[in-house]
């Protein structure tokens, strides 16, 4: 895909990109595709599959209780447990407010440990990655933010969350659907967003602007972005995903690059 070759402008030393449909067919790729970049929080996506196996597998309940008072695994996958962005702390009654929270995630991989009694990065390695053939991809600390991936492992995932076979496909649709609808927050890098929709573990685009997607992107695109300058989406009206890695920090750069590189990408597609 010519699209693809618009990473080579982006201010950034090593970077790589490609396409995925649901079947698995990689449309294009572009870089270095086993280059093992840090992911920031497109861990999150990683980490919330996990903690849906663990459900499907019977070790949790989405509305058992997890982290602060009145919160639950569901709550905690949808960053609405009330706990602050990078403290233990609480802010909020759960279910009240949209905030963001790598606490959050930290709690739910404790929680998923002491429920399994496996490690967290055991339990993601064991349910995840080694299925999907994922062996380029480790977590090594904060289930919110310590991932390391390739795009050749993230296009594995990418085609697993389009068509799941780790999965029952009705949890995955849960995951990409809003959990507690109109719920206001702040969405990191690009300010206060009404609603701040999010579903189990991927934030959905709705009518967000600005975001970090496409202007042509479908509002049923879901997926994540990382402070470390990546990003992986899923855009079922267009039935492909996208991942793009890079070594530089998000900043307005970034802001500046990724939407219309989604735009060609979605523009070369249709």
């Amino acid at each position: 895909m010519e699209s693809l070759r618009i990473i080579d402008t982006w201010p950034v030393t090593t970077a790589a990109a490609a396409v995925v449909r649901a079947d698995g067919t990689v449309l294009g790729t572009h870089g270095p595709a086993d280059h093992r970049f840090p992911l920031a929080s497109v861990t999150k996506p990683l980490a919330a599959y996990a903690a849906l196996v663990a459900y499907e597998e019977g070790a949790v309940e989405l509305d058992e209780p997890a982290g602060p008072e009145g919160s639950t695994v569901r709550h905690l996958l949808a960053h609405t447990s009330g706990l602050a962005f990078d403290e233990h702390r609480v802010t909020a009654p759960a279910g009240n407010r949209r905030l963001y929270s790598n606490a959050g995630f930290e709690v739910l991989g404790d929680h998923i440990a002491k429920a399994s009694g496996i490690p967290f990065a055991e339990y993601l390695r064991q349910a995840v990655l080694e299925p999907l053939g994922m062996t380029s991809s480790t977590l090594d600390g904060s289930p919110a933010r310590d991932g390391v991936s390739t795009v050749a492992d993230l296009v594995r995932f990418a085609a697993e969350v389009q068509a799941p076979r780790l999965l029952d496909p009705r949890t995955v649709l849960e995951a990409q659907s809003v959990v507690h609808p109109g719920l206001k927050g702040v969405l990191p890098g690009y300010g206060h967003q009404s609603p701040n929709d999010w579903g189990l573990g991927f934030e959905i685009r709705d009518s967000k602007s600005p975001h970090w997607t496409g202007n042509t992107s479908s509002p049923a695109t879901f997926g994540h972005f990382g402070q470390s300058g990546t990003f992986l989406w899923i855009d079922p009206v267009a039935g492909v995903a996208c991942v793009a890695l890079t070594d530089r920090a998000f900043g307005p750069w970034a802001a500046e690059a990724w939407t219309p590189f989604t735009d060609a990408v979605l523009a070369e597609l249709s």
